[in-house]
């Protein structure tokens, strides 16, 4: 997702910066938002754009957090979805690019493919702050905030082996629930620090590692999988909607008490996972959107400005919830509101 901020006073155009949803189109090869919104006033009042590849809860509420602080600047807030596209994303900043906005804050569909239209934009003097994940090369950016997604599966992993230990006798057969063909590199990250870490001191076999991202989507592959392999004992889903569907797959198989559910991400749905009285959902590792969104839009008008220094690299936190805590769950879930 991007978000981008506009500000140009010798062009006379407001700023864009902005995030969020999945599922929304563009028309004519261009953000349909991007098309009907009227030109900046020459006031040069910022305007806020968001381009965003998702809709599920993080994101919104890393608008919610972009857009507190934009309402406090005195700022317009646009929002555009570009669907998990590259070619739809490189599109959406090249629209902007041609508005004259002064800052883009983005959390790119690919951390290498993303660059070439950031890179236009920033030989543009447009300023750039990257979130969720940000790019391979750290100089493109001015400033980047991330939770890192090996550790996001690092956390699920770690959850994951200590209930193995305590609940299965140290061993399980486990399905993955992955999202490679839409975003490759943080998949893999995530996936791989799950792998790595549910291994230690547990004897692990993973029989099956199968791409569904969306929670419908999820339902059916971690359905069928555990028609396949009826031995799995739990699984794994590397964002949300994958773990929204893997817990759905196994109340609907009826194997409550089973097969157990670990997966990433936070949301009002997951919360409830883990407090619901069917024990499927043990754990996630979820990141704080709002506190992303909101340390990201502060440092684009901090680098506007020039009113403060900002870091290079930014890590924003994990928050592992597990089953049991319900105070940490929901705290965690009035961030999200």
């Amino acid at each position: 997702m991007g978000y981008i901020i506009n500000r140009r006073n010798g062009l006379g155009m407001a700023t864009a910066l902005g995030l969020l949803g999945l599922l929304g189109g563009l028309l004519g090869g261009l953000p349909a938002q991007a098309q009907d919104t009227p030109a900046p006033d020459a006031q040069g009042k910022t305007v806020i754009a968001s381009i965003v590849f998702m809709g599920d809860q993080f994101m919104t509420s890393m608008q919610s957090g972009i857009r507190d602080v934009a309402k406090a600047h005195g700022a317009e807030v646009l929002e555009l979805n570009i669907d998990g596209d590259i070619t739809k994303e490189a599109q959406a900043i090249d629209t902007y690019i041609s508005r004259g906005v002064d800052a883009i804050l983005i959390a790119p569909v690919s951390a290498t493919n993303s660059a070439a239209a950031l890179a236009r934009a920033k030989a543009k003097g447009i300023t750039i702050v990257a979130l969720n994940g940000g790019l391979a090369d750290p100089d493109l950016a001015d400033a980047t905030f991330a939770t890192e997604d090996r550790e996001l599966g690092t956390h699920t992993g770690e959850a994951a082996a200590a209930f193995i230990k305590d609940r299965m006798g140290g061993r399980a057969k486990i399905g993955i629930l992955a999202f490679s063909s839409l975003l490759p590199e943080q998949s893999a990250a995530r996936v791989g620090g799950f792998r790595d870490t549910v291994t230690k001191g547990t004897q692990i076999d993973i029989l099956g590692t199968q791409d569904a991202w969306m929670p419908e989507k999820a339902v059916q592959v971690a359905t069928d999988m555990l028609t396949a392999h009826p031995d799995i004992n739990l699984l794994f889903a590397a964002n949300e909607g994958g773990t929204v569907g893997a817990m759905q797959a196994v109340r609907n198989a009826g194997r409550m008490g089973k097969v157990y559910v670990f997966g990433i991400d936070g949301s009002e749905q997951l919360a409830r996972g883990l407090m619901a009285s069917d024990d499927v959902l043990q754990a996630t590792t979820a990141q704080s959107g709002q506190a992303m969104g909101r340390a990201g839009a502060e440092a684009a008008f901090a680098l506007m400005e020039a009113t403060g220094q900002v870091a290079k690299m930014n890590k924003v936190p994990v928050v592992p919830l597990q089953r049991g805590q319900k105070d940490a769950i929901m705290r965690y879930v009035a961030t999200l509101r």
